[in-house]
């Protein structure tokens, strides 16, 4: 199915709803499997391409819940009904159908949320008309003067891999998965729910040898430039960092530098569910001793622990990303769910391909060209 010609609205914010169920292996007739054939280079060690293979032999159907939650808006609505809405729902996005065109045309997600309070706050004494009258039409129409005009989204039969690689290449975190025929939505995948469904069925493949490295031996998670705010920060100073610097949580630090919380993107829709966005001047440690006691907390990693404890950690937790600190809790790195996909599944396939290009000297495929663009992670942590 060809992409919509609407592009979806920002979708920068990690991550997803929690599902109803566990998962559960399902088939289906016509979910074609191993769409892409991988064979390792003679001198590579075959469990380097575990995962890899792993994704390419499992379609999206497999990893759709049979029992989740799924809404939908109409463009006419209203904007702040529609994140209210996303607040009593307890889910962080929602496909946008518009009744005229009879298709979905774009994603309402956190982000957005975060946009418009950033763009059109002046003090706690001005209300924000923007998002008490705009309908969500109405925003589309501003923000898509700065976007790119189409939707991103997959059918059930692609393979988990295309997912990976449709996520981490256009740097999105949510990618809606249509059926071709009836033209519905059947489900929103994440890197969350792709990672809780390997970490399930994983058990079945045989364990890779490199899981038994430490984090700082195999470098996977951003290192450099991370974006941390300072507990005594605004609000406002949160979100223009999250506008700025396109990432999706923030470590709190206080003024040693020692990560005291953390604050992400799905934090900001708390500031809707009480009601609360006009005043944006209250500190961070404020906006934490008010949030919800469901909000997700901060969990931390240190360079010694091996990739496997690691990946066990946000699986369990069902959390989006840790925080890499040192013996005195300074933050040192991020390590999140996007640079587990990229470095477990994406890079072996680069890898294999490069390998093969020049093997046969002939040039890299579209693949290995588009790839290496992924994997620029400077001022971009998850």
């Amino acid at each position: 199915m060809e992409p919509f010609a609407e592009v979806p609205l920002f979708e920068m914010d990690q991550d997803e709803d929690e599902e109803e169920d566990v998962l559960s292996m399902k088939s289906r007739g016509d979910c074609t499997h191993a769409r892409h054939d991988l064979v390792p280079p003679a001198s590579t060690e075959h469990d380097t391409f575990i995962y890899t293979n792993f994704m390419k032999s499992h379609c999206c159907y497999d990893a759709i819940p049979t029992s989740s939650k799924l809404v939908i808006f109409d463009t006419t609505l209203q904007v702040k009904k529609a994140f209210f809405a996303l607040v009593a729902n307890g889910v962080r996005a929602a496909p946008l159908w518009d009744n005229k065109l009879k298709c979905f045309v774009g994603m309402l997600t956190i982000t957005d949320f975060i946009n418009i309070l950033h763009r059109y706050y002046k003090s706690p004494l001005v209300q924000i008309y923007e998002l008490e009258e705009h309908k969500i039409e109405t925003w589309r129409e501003i923000y898509l003067q700065y976007s790119i005009n189409r939707l991103i989204s997959i059918t059930p039969d692609c393979s988990l891999f295309d997912a990976i690689y449709s996520l981490l290449k256009n740097k999105i975190h949510r990618l809606p998965v249509i059926d071709p025929v009836s033209g519905n939505v059947l489900h929103i995948l994440t890197h969350k729910r792709i990672l809780k469904f390997l970490h399930i069925f994983g058990s079945m493949i045989p364990k890779p040898r490199f899981l038994q490295k430490r984090i700082h031996e195999v470098a996977i998670g951003t290192f450099k430039q991370i974006a941390t705010v300072q507990e005594t920060a605004s609000v406002y100073d949160a979100l223009t960092i999250f506008v700025e610097r396109r990432v999706s949580a923030l470590p709190v630090v206080n003024e040693q530098g020692k990560v005291v919380a953390l604050y992400s993107r799905f934090d900001v829709i708390n500031l809707a569910a009480q009601k609360n966005y006009n005043n944006l001047n209250m500190t961070m440690q404020e906006a934490i001793a008010s949030r919800a006691c469901c909000m997700e907390g901060v969990l931390k990693c240190y360079p010694y622990e091996t990739l496997e404890t690691i990946i066990d950690r946000i699986a369990k937790a069902e959390v989006h990303r840790l925080v890499l600190v040192d013996s005195d809790d300074v933050v040192r790195g991020i390590v999140s769910l996007s640079d587990l996909l990229q470095a477990l599944v994406l890079t072996p396939a680069v890898s294999c391909r490069l390998h093969d290009a020049v093997s046969s000297m002939k040039p890299p495929s579209p693949l290995s060209q588009h790839i290496p663009d992924i994997f620029e992670r400077s001022c971009c942590q998850d």
